[in-house]
């Protein structure tokens, strides 16, 4: 990963970044555009030979000026390439048709971030969700993820599970070395690791902690799959600190959930699972640390996610530097037993004791 010490530009390449970025909107519509009208099927069945425009009017449906002005920004963005006078589809544009992260990330971009990122200026100005109207009248976007309009529903989704699913074999492993017979899911959402857990071993018995709405969610799946007899529901919101959590259970697990809620708060959520605990259980957090990664693209997918936390979930969270992420663990009265980076796409596996 880049250690981000040195500025990597000439004064013209900056100047020239510059203009990508006052642009980039444009870009990404562009590119959005030219793999849902089918235009980047059509080239990328033509192979290294391409096709003019006219030749990809007719097989996608779109006009001949439709066609031009989208490649030639195309051109532009490196997306296609030119072999006079047809059109040939370059790696990116390869990558934009096939690879399933680009999808998910452009999809949430699209259909979740997009309008709302016009309000960042007033999310960091006020430390509110300040884009979440442009969804609908919630405090937070997690009251409202059962209601969300359908698109934008389904991209969040598929965002969040093509990232935590990947993990999912490994971690069983990981969290069933202690053969733990009672685990408690908090922030389980869908109920996606609760149902993996009593499909990887029979005789466990799962506990989903969630808001309301997202275990209603969760228990429907639950009766849809036949396991609603091992995985229960209690319901409550985790930020109310008035609210007791149950106990008795062997294991804790919160996947992707810290990083939904500020410093302050994660402090409180883990000072109260400590207080709820007993001295054996182990407590499990999954999380993205932007500062674990080791590619670029990674960092800046996370980075640029954090702005979606601002801007639309809840205006105050975002995904943590370890570093920053650890002195809140420590300072709530647990010390790594063991951690794990590099899991699936990057997924850090933090294994707690209490101190």
């Amino acid at each position: 990963m880049t250690d981000y010490t040195n500025d990597p530009f000439t004064a013209l390449e900056a100047k020239t970044e510059a203009q990508k970025l006052a642009f980039s909107p444009i870009i990404f519509h562009t590119a959005r555009t030219l793999r849902d009208l089918g235009i980047l099927a059509v080239l990328d069945k033509a192979e290294s030979e391409g096709l003019n425009a006219v030749q990809i009017s007719e097989k996608s449906g779109v006009s001949e000026y439709g066609v031009k002005v989208l490649l030639d920004m195309a051109l532009s963005a490196h997306i296609v390439t030119w072999n006079s006078p047809n059109y040939v589809i370059a790696k990116l544009g390869y990558f934009l048709l096939h690879d399933g992260m680009t999808r998910a990330n452009l999809d949430f971009t699209a259909d979740v971030c997009y309008a709302a990122m016009m309000h960042l200026t007033e999310a960091i100005e006020e430390g509110t969700p300040a884009g979440l109207k442009e969804l609908g009248d919630w405090p937070t976007i997690y009251e409202g993820l059962s209601r969300l309009p359908e698109k934008a529903k389904e991209s969040w989704f598929n965002f969040d599970h093509f990232y935590s699913d990947r993990s999912f074999p490994v971690l069983l492993e990981k969290v069933f070395e202690h053969k733990p017979k009672s685990i408690f899911d908090i922030g389980g959402n869908t109920g996606k690791w609760s149902l993996q857990c009593v499909n990887y071993d029979k005789d466990v018995e799962m506990t989903i902690i969630d808001l309301p709405q997202q275990i209603e969610m969760a228990m429907k799946n639950a009766k849809e799959q036949g396991v609603a007899d091992r995985i229960k529901g209690h319901p409550t919101n985790m930020l109310d600190k008035t609210l007791e959590l149950p106990t008795g259970a062997d294991a804790w697990w919160m996947s992707q959930f810290l990083d939904c809620f500020s410093p302050m708060e994660i402090l409180s959520i883990l000072q109260r699972v400590r207080k709820a605990m007993h001295s054996n259980a182990r407590v499990y957090i999954l999380e993205l640390f932007w500062d674990a990664q080791r590619y670029d693209a990674a960092t800046l997918s996370l980075n640029a996610t954090s702005l979606y936390f601002t801007c639309l979930a809840n205006g105050n969270s975002r995904f943590y530097r370890s570093e920053d992420f650890l002195e809140i663990v420590e300072a709530a009265g647990f010390e790594v037993a063991k951690r794990t980076d590099d899991i699936g796409l990057g997924h850090t596996l933090l294994e707690l004791k209490t101190a």
